[in-house]
């Protein structure tokens, strides 16, 4: 027969398995993007400062959705425009893994081992809060088209 303590330790162990594997935070990455703004401002399209910060790096508005390494007038390093020209997106995850390691994550993604990031800073712990921040921070999606029939 279970005891009550027992069924609560299941029912705790099942919720567990339940959660989302990365835990992301707004908020906390709000807190963490402090670190960022030596280099990175947020600067909305219609000029408004969200985060002000540095321009060293890009601008960080609309990231999250926006294909890798094409912000607008900003001189790119030759690993980032490498990973570019494969045409792939940044989402959270992948921005929550690049700022663990710039350069690791572009001599997995660029396929050169030899490619270097500008981004010095690692960002060992909170990668995924700061991706959640950016996404909020970001423009909403775009509608989806309706379809033809």
């Amino acid at each position: 027969m279970l005891n009550k303590t027992t069924i609560l330790a299941a029912v705790a162990a099942t919720l567990s398995l339940a959660a989302p594997a990365m835990a992301q935070d707004a908020a906390a990455g709000e807190k963490q993007f402090a670190k960022c703004k030596a280099c990175h401002a947020i600067i909305a399209d219609d000029g408004t400062a969200i985060q002000k910060g540095g321009k060293i790096g890009p601008n960080l508005y609309g990231v999250v959705g926006r294909t890798i390494g094409s912000y607008e007038g900003f001189d790119y390093g030759d690993g980032i425009l490498l990973v570019k020209e494969k045409g792939l997106v940044w989402d959270e995850a992948m921005i929550a893994e690049y700022v663990k390691n710039p350069t690791a994550w572009l001599d997995e993604n660029s396929g050169d081992k030899k490619a270097k990031s500008k981004m010095a800073f690692k960002l060992a712990k909170g990668g995924e809060d700061v991706a959640a921040y950016l996404a909020s921070v970001g423009p909403a999606p775009a509608e989806a088209a309706p379809a033809s029939n």
